[in-house]
């Protein structure tokens, strides 16, 4: 009878054990879990977007699936923004010219889901904060520096950037570019990218 308590008191040991590291574990997955979510509130942000041909131009936006943004003596001292590549949207709503945005033609958002701005350093100069960081789209990575504005408005912080142009072309987005293909007379698409970022964070 005694060998059975025993045995018994040893199992409740090791159930109550086993349940506390279960316990544990869960907490640590939504730990890192909020980590990655980041401060910037990802449903009020935006990438938007213009690209330009001899006939016109085209406009829209891409969403952020995640982001973070650190604020110290009004300049973000660190921070990143992840873009949804497969979230990209044409102003007009064509779904043809979203798809072929989409495509490998352009960015290959299967192969190539996300892009990225990471935040290396930022200062105050004439009035604006000029962030410089990497630029990631589909394999290639990018120096840039923007000129932007910060402003905290009811506890939130708002970064705003001017309009800057990247070069497709820098990033292997070939698809009816002078850089890669010849004869393309009046069919060719500017290498020239407009891009502006609009992102609220909480502190």
């Amino acid at each position: 009878m005694k060998k059975i308590i025993l045995i018994l008191v040893v199992l409740a040991t090791v159930f109550v054990s086993w349940k506390g590291k279960e316990n544990k574990k869960i907490v640590v997955t939504d730990e890192v879990k909020s980590e990655v979510d980041g401060n910037v509130n990802i449903e009020a942000s935006v990438v938007l977007w213009k690209g330009f041909k001899p006939t016109g131009s085209h406009n829209g936006i891409v969403k952020l699936v995640s982001g973070t943004m650190i604020i110290e003596n009004g300049v973000i001292a660190a921070g990143e923004f992840v873009m949804d590549m497969k979230s990209i949207t044409d102003a007009d709503g064509s779904a043809r010219l979203e798809g072929h945005l989409k495509s490998a033609d352009f960015f290959d958002v299967e192969k190539y889901p996300t892009s990225k701005f990471v935040v290396i350093s930022s200062k105050l100069e004439e009035g604006k904060v000029q962030v410089t960081g990497n630029l990631t789209i589909k394999d290639v990575t990018k120096s840039i520096t923007i000129p932007a504005t910060l402003t905290e408005v009811d506890g939130n912080y708002i970064f705003k950037s001017d309009n800057f142009n990247i070069n497709r072309a820098d990033f292997n987005v070939k698809y009816g570019s002078k850089s890669f293909f010849d004869n393309l007379k009046d069919k060719f698409i500017d290498d020239l990218v407009e891009m502006s970022f609009e992102v609220k964070a909480t502190k």
